[in-house]
């Protein structure tokens, strides 16, 4: 069954060193917000240009897991930054589940992409009205359990399987 993709102006988080690539950098660094965490000063700047852009009206797509879930669980765990983020501009949370990223995408090299489907799910939005930054962690620990359930719910590949003694 087909759904229908979400029109929606977004771009994605992304980080500074990889816009240093030959080529591929080049092109990257205009399609991505970029995050620069090398100093306190630079990651300020980062802060700033994405509070910036989700002002613009454009979601920002990013990965609070901070990289790649090597782990067979569903979820690592979540960084704070987004989640205060939201609160600070009032920012509905969207979260999206991608459950076949594991199987067609090699761990072991960016350049390694095996065919194959790839499901998204759109999870309900969440809400950050009257948060403040002292509710950071509730609400990350709220969408950590949402994306969580789900992810088992759907049973995403890469979820180990658990064995009944």
């Amino acid at each position: 069954m087909l759904q229908a993709v979400r029109k929606q102006n977004f771009r994605i988080l992304g980080k500074y060193e990889i816009s240093k690539l030959p080529l591929f950098g080049l092109l990257y660094k205009y399609v991505v917000v970029l995050v620069d965490r090398e100093t306190a000063s630079k990651r300020a700047t980062s802060v700033k240009q994405l509070k910036s852009v989700i002002q613009k009206g454009i979601s920002v797509l990013l990965c609070p897991e901070g990289t790649f879930n090597e782990t067979r669980k569903p979820l690592k765990a979540f960084y704070d930054g987004a989640f205060k983020i939201a609160i600070e501009t009032q920012t509905p949370i969207k979260p999206i589940l991608f459950l076949d990223t594991y199987d067609i995408l090699n761990y072991n090299s960016m350049l390694s992409i095996t065919p194959g489907r790839s499901r998204a799910i759109y999870l309900d939005e969440i809400s950050v009205e009257g948060l403040t930054v002292k509710d950071t962690n509730n609400l990350k620990d709220k969408v950590y359990k949402i994306m969580e359930e789900r992810l088992i719910f759907y049973k995403a590949s890469w979820i180990e399987k658990q064995v009944k003694s």
